[in-house]
């Protein structure tokens, strides 16, 4: 591997170890991505991106730092550094095996980071889901957080875009006044997010390790409804081991599309294209 003398010499400040090569990672929709070598022999990824947003690359640490608190919980990257411009990960070698066994070790696992709990509804500061601020201040209930703090900001967001269309948009809106029916009572879970199959890595560890995190205390059916969303291998086998490990309320099958609508509104105002219609067509199941 060659080295890139600037993305070398930030590493080397932030770690205190010499970086030996540096190349350039495929993927990303937000930060570029590198992976060095150090002298030690560990490789680590490092991310940067020009011009962050204040705290960008900081919440990112935090919620893998909190996340990883969690005994038997779901493998993440150690985090090495964070900084203003940059976050430095120690690196997760892929596989292309995806082992059934791995998916049903992976529910189990996940089970356990939402059984850890949140202190509540929401976290102690903000963060970001890809380039977007995720507003995290606390409420006392999970449908009051769940309409002011995740649907009805990236609702105006996706109006203010024309990602959505009126019609949609009064279909969101109406089950936003029915989530205190539609959604069941428990207790704030140790959410990742942002729990979509990209940020799913199959190690050649033979487990599945997860990264890029939203982190907060929120309805763990969130996690479990965007990992419906975007599909994982073996998702079947990672929900059976999932509810054997900690049972889900009867009906979350029929409540998936209601925790579906916050990410879908996210992509819309990421993206455009047809996540706004898609968003109103699920709402209007429940509106």
């Amino acid at each position: 591997m060659p080295r890139q003398p600037l993305v070398a010499r930030r590493a080397e400040e932030l770690l205190g170890a010499s970086v030996v090569a540096t190349a350039p990672v495929a993927g990303g929709d937000v930060a570029t991505a590198t992976r060095l070598r150090l002298s030690s022999g560990q490789t680590a990824l490092m991310k940067t991106l020009p011009h962050a947003p204040d705290g960008f690359f900081e919440a990112e640490a935090a919620g893998l730092r909190w996340l990883s608190e969690v005994d038997g919980g779901v493998p993440l990257p150690e985090v090495l550094a964070a900084a203003d411009d940059c976050v430095i990960l120690a690196w997760v070698e892929q596989s292309p095996k995806t082992p059934v066994e791995a998916a049903a070790t992976f529910g189990q696992q996940l089970a356990a980071t939402h059984a850890a709990g949140a202190d509540g509804w929401g976290l102690d500061h903000d963060g970001y889901i890809g380039r977007l601020p995720l507003p995290n201040r606390t409420t006392s209930s999970w449908p009051e957080f769940y309409a002011v703090r995740r649907l009805l900001p990236y609702l105006k967001l996706a109006r203010d875009r024309g990602a959505i269309s009126e019609t949609d948009a009064a279909s969101v809106e109406a089950v936003v006044g029915r989530l205190t029916d539609l959604l069941p009572e428990e207790q704030p879970a140790r959410l990742h997010g942002d729990l979509w199959n990209g940020n799913c890595l199959w190690g050649q560890d033979l487990a599945i390790h997860v990264i890029d995190p939203a982190a907060y205390g929120g309805h763990r059916e969130v996690d479990l409804a965007m990992l419906h969303l975007f599909g994982l291998t073996h998702l079947q086998r990672v929900m059976a081991a999932y509810d054997e490990a900690s049972p889900l309320a009867d009906g979350w099958e029929d409540r998936l599309g209601v925790h579906q609508l916050f990410p879908l509104l996210v992509h819309a105002c990421m993206f455009g294209g047809g996540y706004g219609a898609r968003a109103g067509t699920i709402a209007a199941r429940y509106a």
